[in-house]
C-alpha cells in the first residue's frame, strides 16, 4: 500500500500505543480540508433534543438544515410521535435581507395551535446567526401568549463542532428542569441521561432498574416527555450513559439541586452489569436493591454466555477497528470484542477528551492506533495497514468498509437493532459474526479473491478478461 502522509497539523491527534508518551491533542476544531467526520453544532443539538416525543421541534433556517437532521436517530416512542415531524421556517432571500423574525413568530404560533405540544424547541442555524434574528425575544413572546415553554437552542453551525451542539442542547434542557413539583418521587429514584432509545433500548434498561426497585423519573432524552424532564430534579441520582452529550446537564443539576451523577455504559456484559451495580451501591440503605441487581445479572449472563462462547470460538483472533462518536462507547466496544475473542487494533472517536484517550490507551493492546476526529483517508490507511476484519462505526464509515472489502457493524444512531443491555450484547455478537464470517469477503481482492464484472463476460476467450476490483475505485 502506498504511504499516506499524515498532515502535520494532525500528527498529535494520532498515536500508536507503545511508541512514546505523546499526549493526544483533542477537543479542537476540525482541520479544514481534511474532510472531518464531525457534524456541525446544529446537528449536535438536534440529535440530543430530537427524541423528546411530545415537544415541537422547529428549525429556524433553510429547509436543507431540517431535511439533513430529519429522523436522524432511530429513536422510538411509547406514545407521542410529534418528534418525527420535521418543521422549518424555510428561510429565503427575502428573510436574509429583511430578517426572519416575523416568519418565525408566525410559524411558531401556527404550529403550536395545530399540534398542542408540551413545549417547543427553536433551533438557530448558521444563517440566523449571521442575520441577527432575536430568537430569544420571539420565544419569550410566544411562550407568554401560548403558555407553554418555548426554548431557544443557540446552535448556529459555524460556532464550533458537534460537541458544542451538545452543550447548546443541555442549556435548553436546563431551562425545563425544576419547573414542576417533584412531589411523590421515591427516595430510590434516578434519571437516565444520554440514552436515545435506539431500537427500544431505553425500555430494556428501564425495566432492569425497575425490577431492582428503582423508580425512573425521566429518560433524557430517549422516549422523553416534557413533564418528566420538568420534575427530574426530584430524582436522587443521575445515571449518565453518553457522557459527551449529557455531562453538562448532569453538572448543572448537581450544582443547582445537589443531585450526584455517575457515568455508565450499557454496551457489553461487563459494563451493563457494572451499570446496575453502581446504581444499587448508591442506595446502601436498601440492600434489597443490590440483591435484585445480582439476581438480574446472574440470570441474564447464564442465558447468553453459552451462545456467546460459540461465536467467540469462530471469531477468535479476528481484528477490529472502532470509530464512533463518543469515546465512552469505544471503551465498551473494546471490552465486548475481547469477550468475543477479537482484538481491537484501531480505536477512535469524534468527541473524546484527554482523559478519555488516556483511559482508551490503558485499555488497548500495544500497537493499537488511537485517533481523534479521523478523516476517511486516515481510516482507510490504518484499516488496510492493520489488515482489519471488521470496522465498527456509523453511516459515514460504512462505505469505507465495503469498498475495502471488510465486515461492518453499525453502532451509531441510525441503527435499527438494539445493541445495549444483555440482549443487545447477543444481538451485537450475531451481527459481528454474520458480517465478519460472510463468504462474500472471499471474493474481495484484499483477501486474494477476484471480482468479475459484467464487462468480463464473453471476453475471456480473447485474452481480454476485465476484472475490476470493486474496492479500489477512487
Amino acid at each position: 500500500m502506498p504511504e499516506v502522509r499524515i498532515l502535520k497539523e494532525r500528527e498529535r491527534q494520532i498515536l500508536r500505543k507503545g511508541s512514546g508518551d505523546q499526549d493526544m491533542a483533542c477537543e479542537q476544531k476540525s482541520l479544514a480540508g481534511s474532510v472531518s467526520q464531525r457534524a456541525c453544532v446544529f446537528c449536535g443539538s438536534r440529535v440530543v433534543l430530537y427524541p423528546i416525543a411530545d415537544a415541537l421541534h422547529l428549525v429556524h433556517g433553510p429547509v436543507g438544515c431540517a431535511a439533513y437532521t430529519w429522523d436522524i436517530r432511530g429513536s422510538l416512542s411509547s406514545g407521542a410521535q410529534l418528534h418525527r415531524l420535521s418543521f422549518s421556517t424555510d428561510i429565503q432571500e427575502k428573510e436574509v435581507i429583511f430578517g426572519g423574525g416575523e416568519k418565525l413568530y408566525a410559524a411558531l404560533s401556527e404550529l403550536i395551535d395545530a399540534y398542542h405540544p408540551k413545549a417547543a424547541f427553536v433551533y438557530s442555524t448558521c444563517i440566523v446567526g449571521l442575520i441577527g434574528d432575536d430568537v430569544n425575544a420571539i420565544c419569550k413572546r410566544v411562550a407568554r401568549e401560548k403558555e407553554i415553554p418555548v426554548l431557544p437552542v443557540h446552535s448556529e453551525g459555524f460556532k464550533g463542532t458537534k460537541k458544542d451542539g451538545y452543550q447548546a442542547a443541555c442549556d435548553a434542557l436546563a431551562r425545563l428542569v425544576g419547573t414542576r413539583s417533584p412531589e411523590g418521587i421515591s427516595p430510590f429514584s434516578i434519571n437516565i441521561l444520554g440514552d436515545f432509545n435506539l431500537a427500544g433500548e431505553i425500555w430494556m434498561i428501564r425495566k432492569y432498574y425497575e425490577d431492582m426497585g428503582i423508580q425512573v423519573v425521566a429518560t433524557v432524552t430517549g422516549d422523553g416527555r416534557v413533564d418528566d424532564i420538568c420534575k427530574s430534579h426530584g430524582a436522587r441520582l443521575n445515571v449518565v450513559q453518553c457522557s459527551g452529550s449529557m455531562t453538562k446537564l448532569a453538572e448543572h443539576m448537581k450544582q443547582r439541586y445537589g443531585i450526584p451523577y455517575i457515568k455508565v455504559s450499557y454496551f457489553g456484559v461487563e459494563d451493563m452489569a457494572d451499570a446496575l451495580y453502581k446504581v444499587a451501591e448508591h442506595f446502601p440503605e436498601n440492600p434489597k436493591i443490590l440483591t435484585r441487581a445480582k439476581d438480574i445479572v446472574r440470570q441474564e449472563v447464564q442465558a447468553l454466555m453459552p451462545e456467546l462462547k460459540r461465536y467467540a470460538q469462530a471469531l477468535q483472533g479476528k481484528k477490529a477497528a472502532i470509530y464512533v462518536g463518543g469515546s465512552f462507547k469505544a471503551f465498551s466496544l473494546v471490552r465486548a470484542l475481547r469477550l468475543l475473542g477479537m482484538k481491537t487494533v484501531l480505536a477512535g472517536s469524534q468527541t473524546g477528551n484527554k482523559s478519555d484517550y488516556e483511559q482508551l490507551k490503558e485499555l488497548c493492546d500495544e500497537g493499537t492506533i488511537i485517533i481523534d476526529d479521523a478523516n476517511p483517508l486516515e481510516l482507510s490507511k490504518f484499516v488496510k495497514e492493520k489488515d482489519v476484519d471488521l470496522l465498527i462505526g456509523g453511516v459515514k464509515e460504512r462505505p469505507i468498509a465495503y469498498k475495502l472489502g471488510l465486515g461492518f457493524c453499525d453502532h451509531n444512531h441510525e441503527r435499527k437493532e438494539a445493541l445495549a443491555g444483555f440482549t443487545g450484547m447477543l444481538n451485537f455478537a450475531r451481527e459481528v459474526y454474520s458480517s465478519v464470517m460472510s463468504p462474500v469477503w472471499r471474493f474481495a481482492p484484499r483477501r486474494g479473491g477476484e471480482y468479475r464484472s459484467s464487462l468480463s463476460i464473453g471476453r475471456e476467450d480473447h485474452g481480454q478478461r476485465i476484472s475490476e476490483p470493486f474496492c479500489c475505485h477512487s
